[in-house]
């Protein structure tokens, strides 16, 4: 597999990162996905971030359809807040982010990441979930508000990045770190490893 490739199915710059931590960077091709990330009725949180997973890595596939020689893999992943049974995605503008935050603090919510790999040769998906369990410090309106106007909370699944400024406003975490930043590498190494 000395000729192999593995596409990303994100734009999440995060995520490539934790990725080039167990393949080379140079092996990597970065392909984002247009799936819409909506919850149907009655699915559960594991469900939703699954199927997500899976629907970015289609997608991405299909876009790629005639140039997937020496790709071995397509992976796509999921990040998912759940608060009280309540899926929390990305905020989508500041006064939600403002909303989320205030919803989570000096509270506990659970992070789970779907991931579903595509293995090419095989014609078939390996997928798993991780969950990271989070305790986030009591917040005041004002540290809420000067957090988001970093803008930092943007792109992020229940608005803060543990891996930024964001770690100030955790009190502590039970589980994968690298899962709550948005991809779980101890878990994919171990699944990478057993399709080699």
């Amino acid at each position: 597999m000395s000729n192999y490739r593995v596409i990303l199915a994100s734009n999440s710059p995060r995520r490539k990162e934790l990725l080039a931590e167990i393949v080379p960077r140079k092996k990597i091709i970065v392909i984002g996905s247009n799936v819409k990330e909506k919850v149907k009725q009655g699915e559960d949180a594991v469900s939703f971030s699954l199927r997500m997973a899976k629907e970015k890595a289609r997608d991405v596939i299909k876009k790629r359809a005639d140039k997937m020689q020496n790709v071995s893999v397509v992976i796509g992943a999921d990040t998912i807040v759940v608060f009280d049974n309540e899926i929390i995605g990305q905020p989508m503008c500041r006064d939600n982010a403002v909303c989320i935050l205030r919803k989570l603090s000096g509270q506990c919510h659970e992070v789970i990441t779907g991931v579903a790999v595509f293995v090419v040769k095989k014609n078939k998906f390996i997928t798993f979930t991780v969950k990271s369990t989070v305790w986030m410090h009591k917040l005041s309106d004002e540290m809420i508000e000067k957090y988001v106007a970093s803008g930092e909370p943007m792109d992020k699944a229940g608005a803060y990045a543990i891996q930024g400024m964001g770690k100030l406003l955790i009190k502590r975490f039970e589980g994968s770190y690298t899962n709550i930043i948005g991809l779980p590498v101890d878990e994919l190494r171990a699944v990478l490893l057993g399709i080699s």
